[in-house]
């Protein structure tokens, strides 16, 4: 066997060196767990796991700053898989490609050109421009070129998973470059992302510049639980969970404190600053820029995070003591797509992705706090009205809705399919949401349902079908609520008129 491994990898070393693409790989690495090996330096949301198969592991930069790495599995399965990563990046997806590495396939993934410890970053044009779009997309390139030299023949298929910025990086790889990948899955992708920035920002200013309006965690608690109290037994099951949200009717008003209570309620002031952050957002003239929040979805409170400011003090204005107390919503929104034209991921021009037999797969939380559900909603619409209809689209590119999840993961509900730093299913395209993308490149066969699980101590404890939108699923009356089984994929009437209904407001 030692033997079988060392011929696999004979060539690895090899690799170091220049390439083509001003790629210079500064290590290629044998590596033969005896028995596991965890990637040095990696922490947070992105940590890998241990992995115990033998891979040759490529450590690259292009153009002097757009970092990445690319592991070559001994043992493989013909196919590339780009890893995306969210926030602002700087930062390698080790957790993807640890797990992927093991099924078989070649896995790359790219810090988008500036490492997380350097300083205002945003300032440097090449640097935003590559976090845009084009770091992933010459990354690549490179992978493809480097996996075929170390193998001796090209990749096969190829494939992307992010959520949240990594969502967004799917996003634009079908857009931009519909070449690139066979097929990808977008995670909480915030289609137009300096619009939602622009909510953030400005909500978060709001309750720094009225302290006794500023709502905090517990409040937002509050608010998330008595909505799902109000809302949650509507699919026919008592959960925890608002299954569709846009279906709940739930009165903020009842938060209010009666004379006298002083806990479990919302002041006045709170009330009111609850009320204005979950309708959609004004700008100067008092017309909606958004969508506002769907029921129950709580959002982040206090002041506004270093990210939201760097995007402005550095992106846009190349300010370090830019005052984010003067922000405008309109005028410093348009700043931010001049500065950042890339940075949105809504063009509705996706044809040629489409025509070369491209596949796409959308998720997104109803839950999510951070990258709302509405918008991604909102472009899957546009999408719809741009190619034909949901039907003519649903050929190409299914967007799934998660009751309960929160931004990529966690909440009450089910967030474990397979996704980007969800744990996987090998080669079982009804629970692993990258396999049943592969099926449908691969076998032609798309996705109908996909079983998503929540997990504690690494067993289920509730399944449930996610289903191709406007479809939910629908409990038929018996069976355990807990088990996928008990439900069925259906159209839901109130998700296809609001398909009908809503468009891309700020587009």
């Amino acid at each position: 066997m030692a033997g079988l491994i060392a011929a696999a990898l004979a060539g690895c070393a090899a690799l170091t060196g220049t390439h083509a693409g001003d790629v210079k790989v500064t290590g290629a690495t044998p590596i033969a767990p005896p028995p596991a090996w965890e990637a040095p330096n990696s922490r947070g949301p992105y940590r890998g796991l241990p992995v115990s198969v033998p891979f040759c592991r490529v450590e690259a930069v292009i153009e002097g700053n757009i970092g990445f790495e690319l592991w070559l599995p001994a043992n493989w399965n013909g196919r590339l898989l780009g890893a995306g990563v969210g926030g602002d990046a700087g930062v390698y997806n080790y957790i993807d490609m640890s797990q992927r590495v093991a099924e078989g396939f070649a896995t790359v993934t790219t810090d988008s050109g500036h490492k997380a410890s350097q300083a205002r970053w945003m300032a440097d044009p090449k640097a935003r421009v590559d976090y845009e779009h084009r770091a992933v997309h010459l990354t690549t390139g490179a992978a493809k070129r480097l996996a075929a030299a170390f193998y001796g023949r090209a990749v096969d298929r190829s494939y992307f998973t992010g959520c949240s910025g990594g969502g967004r990086q799917a996003l634009k790889e079908m857009q931009n470059y519909p070449g690139d990948y066979d097929g990808v899955i977008a995670g909480a992708p915030g289609p137009y992302m300096p619009l939602q920035s622009v909510r953030m920002m400005w909500f978060s200013l709001q309750q720094k510049q009225m302290p006794d309006a500023g709502l905090t965690d517990a409040d937002w608690s509050l608010y998330e639980a008595k909505a799902t109290a109000a809302c949650d037994a509507a699919d026919g099951v008592v959960d925890g969970i608002i299954a569709n949200p846009m279906a709940c009717r739930f009165r903020v008003e009842t938060l209010l404190c009666k004379p006298g209570q002083t806990g479990r309620c919302l002041t006045a002031p709170r009330l009111a600053m609850l009320k204005t952050i979950v309708s959609p957002m004004r700008d100067e003239q008092g017309r909606a820029m958004d969508g506002g929040l769907l029921p129950g979805v709580r959002t982040r409170p206090g002041p506004p995070s270093p990210l939201l400011r760097a995007m402005w003090a550095d992106g846009v204005y190349n300010d370090p003591n830019w005052n984010e107390d003067g922000f405008r919503p309109t005028a410093d929104l348009d700043a931010a797509n001049r500065a950042m034209p890339e940075l949105r991921a809504d063009k509705l021009a996706i044809a040629p992705f489409i025509k070369a037999g491209g596949k796409a797969i959308l998720y997104q939380g109803w839950a999510d706090p951070s990258t709302n559900a509405g918008p991604t909603i909102d472009y899957f619409a546009a999408l719809a009205r741009a190619h034909g209809g949901a039907a003519r689209l649903g050929e190409a590119v299914r967007l799934f809705m998660v009751p309960g999840m929160y931004h990529c993961r966690g909440g009450p509900g089910p967030d474990a399919f397979g996704a980007s730093g969800q744990p996987t299913w090998p080669n079982d395209p009804g629970r692993d949401m990258l396999w049943a993308l592969i099926r449908w490149v691969e076998r032609g066969q798309a996705p109908q349902q996909i079983t998503a699980a929540k997990r504690i101590d690494g067993k289920d404890v509730l399944t449930r079908k996610l289903c191709p939108y406007p479809q939910a699923a629908r409990y038929q009356g018996k069976g355990a609520a807990a088990d996928a089984g008990s439900y069925r994929c259906t159209v839901d009437p109130d998700l296809e008129k609001a398909m009908a209904r809503r468009s891309l407001v700020g587009s």
